[in-house]
């Protein structure tokens, strides 16, 4: 009895400790996270130009380039000497172009190298106005941009705009444009993204995609990169990435940091909200409760006053749990042990609270 006294103890005390843990970073000091849309927009563009503080060269012999850099913000994972490749998807069917991990050293500096990696551009060169140059450290250069690729699946891509469709396999689709695949599409839309806020007239989001762009109220971001936002939650992969790459250039993407910065930006769906207090913030007449806070059995929903609601269910690494549950009392008996984030949308808005399965 004392030993699961001690037990429940340390749980409670590591779910006070996460709520705790629960607020923005420094690094976002500066932000009125009161403000929404442009205001918000125009200051994380701010800051996120004002804190790149170091240009990376595209290739070079003497100095740090980006080949340095995603051969370590690339990798699979610390102890893993392969990186992974964007777009890719299979490792077992023989086909090189669908690969989705390769050697960190295997990285093609010629035309052309099937059994290689290379650096793809996910806002492509061409579709920048001017063009984005490799030639001399630029916006062509931002290492953010850049995701370790197969040579041959980054040709398919190519320049064409980015589409909705589903499946695990990126594909060019109807000749003009590529769907990126349902690993890859979170991270395509919080890329594009941060390109949009880091060069806003070079790089407009608005020229990447095809579809309509009703959600932001300017127009100006793809509906397609809202709904990837949502649906594919910020990976381990793209936290790193953002660690990595901020530990070179001295900047982050505020979108890995917390994606539902897109959804105060430019409304659309609602992301989750990372650190777990701007979506409360914002939504002050609406919240909820959940309880027992610590259970490996059921959790009751309370602060919900009508029927027209959703729930959806997080665990720690973002990944949705549950989808589109419309019941307030929720079995969690199958869960994993750990802590979970619980948030409900209800007519367009949204709370959350946070439970623990023992």
């Amino acid at each position: 009895m004392f030993k699961h006294s001690l037990s429940s103890l340390f749980l409670i005390y590591i779910f006070c400790s996460s709520l705790a843990a629960a607020q923005i970073p420094s690094y976002y000091s500066s932000i009125d996270f009161s403000q929404t849309g442009d205001n918000l927009k125009v200051q994380l563009s701010m800051l996120i130009t004002d804190t790149h503080t170091t240009l990376i060269p595209y290739t070079s012999t003497s100095n740090t380039d980006t080949w340095d850099i995603l051969s370590i913000s690339d990798l699979e994972n610390s102890s893993s000497d392969n990186v992974l490749l964007i777009y890719g998807f299979n490792d077992f069917d023989g086909l090189f172009k669908t690969d989705r991990t390769r050697g960190a050293f295997e990285t093609c500096h010629v035309s052309f190298c099937e059994d290689k990696w290379n650096r793809e551009h996910v806002f492509s060169r061409s579709l920048a106005d001017p063009d984005l140059v490799i030639n001399y450290p630029s916006a062509g250069t931002d290492a953010h941009n850049l995701r370790a690729a197969d040579p041959a699946k980054n040709n398919e891509k190519s320049n064409n705009l980015f589409i909705d469709s589903t499946g695990e396999e990126s594909r060019k689709i109807n000749v003009n444009y590529f769907y990126p695949g349902e690993e890859w599409k979170g991270d395509v839309a919080r890329i594009i993204m941060y390109m949009y806020l880091r060069y806003p007239i070079q790089c407009e989001a608005i020229n990447t995609a095809t579809g309509t762009a009703d959600y932001s109220p300017n127009g100006d971001m793809p509906d397609v990169f809202l709904k990837w936002n949502e649906e594919d939650p910020v990976s381990p992969l793209e936290q790193t990435r953002n660690d990595v790459i901020s530990s070179y250039q001295g900047n982050r993407n505020p979108f890995i940091d917390n994606p539902y910065l897109a959804t105060l930006i430019w409304n659309g769906p609602l992301a989750v909200d990372t650190w777990g207090v701007l979506s409360l913030q914002t939504e002050e007449e609406f919240s909820i409760s959940v309880s027992p806070t610590l259970t490996n059995r059921f959790i009751t929903i309370s602060g919900v006053n009508s029927n027209d609601f959703e729930v959806f269910i997080y665990n720690q690494l973002g990944q949705r749990i549950i989808q589109s549950n419309h019941s307030k009392t929720i079995d969690v008996s199958h869960f994993a042990a750990g802590l979970y984030i619980v948030r409900v949308s209800l007519l367009g808005r949204t709370a959350q609270s946070k439970f623990i399965v023992r």
